[in-house]
């Protein structure tokens, strides 16, 4: 995999200059700063499969280049059977990075016009959380979903606890950010934004909330693009009711991965076997 990403990033570098840092193999967009733009810019673009036959695309929305990329070529029952999958992809790439980059400009204009939370949202109540700076709209919560210190999609959560991200919008590789990340500080990776809250609350430590369980390891490892010298550790779900128990499945794989810390709610065995994160756990003590 290693050498995939670093093939694919020579083939970067032939277009874009020299770039510090490797490509993620994982079939989804991701966005990077082009040597010589703006600085903050996110103008460039990748995708890239890493699998039995690898193969990418990539390009620049401030230029308008588009290229694609095949990696050494494999044996014929190889190739055919990842080729129907494979070639549809890069095509498709630049018409879902339009309605990315459509979503995030419409995400990003919600966020600058909605206020602050307020800390009475029944959400917010229910959960026994502070709103940590989220913003409102009208009776919805609003979740910033960043990658690369850029917005670019919202969860927004109803009052009864409905959650819906922005049609069209990236999650994966995202997450949203409670607290100041510095210099070498542990960082919590958990699923939920109110687990999030309640870590922070709890620890003090900054925490980034994946939204779900699909999307930890593809957070975490952008995390660790992002802040290579961060203490990372996983705070995962137990999903103890739920055959297969996704959840500590999910956590237990990205830590390993990772190469990272991972940690569970430390049940004493008296709460009911339906809680399933730190946010459950805490709230169910606090009524207790």
């Amino acid at each position: 995999m290693t050498e995939t990403a670093q093939q694919f990033r020579r083939a970067l570098e032939s277009v874009f200059g020299r770039l510090d840092w490797l490509p993620v193999a994982d079939g989804h967009i991701h966005r990077f700063h082009v040597p010589g733009d703006r600085s903050g810019s996110l103008n460039g673009w990748y995708l890239l499969h890493g699998d039995a036959r690898p193969v990418g695309c990539f390009g620049s929305w401030k230029t308008g280049g588009y290229h694609t990329w095949s990696g050494a070529r494999q044996d014929a029952v190889v190739r055919h059977r990842w080729s129907g999958e494979r070639q549809a992809t890069p095509q498709a790439a630049p018409e879902l990075e339009r309605r990315q980059r459509n979503t995030m400009r419409y995400a990003q204009r919600l966020w600058a016009n909605a206020t602050p939370a307020d800390p009475s949202h029944p959400y917010l109540l229910r959960k026994l959380v502070q709103p940590y700076g989220l913003r409102q709209k009208d009776q919805q919560l609003l979740v910033p979903l960043i990658c690369g210190s850029q917005l670019l999609n919202l969860q927004r959560i109803a009052p009864d606890g409905d959650k819906r991200f922005l049609k069209g919008g990236r999650v994966q590789g995202c997450h949203a950010l409670l607290g100041t990340l510095g210099a070498s500080a542990r960082l919590y990776l958990c699923e939920g934004w109110a687990t999030g809250a309640t870590l922070h609350a709890e620890t003090g430590f900054p925490v980034a909330c994946a939204m779900n369980a699909g999307n930890l390891l593809a957070a975490g490892r952008q995390l660790w693009q992002d802040y290579p010298d961060c203490e990372l550790v996983v705070a995962g779900d137990d999903d103890r009711l739920t055959p297969g128990n996704p959840g500590r499945s999910a956590a237990t794989d990205t830590a390993e991965a990772l190469g990272c810390g991972l940690v569970f709610p430390p049940w004493s065995g008296e709460e009911p076997l339906s809680l399933t994160d730190f946010n459950d756990l805490a709230a169910w003590r606090a009524q207790s």
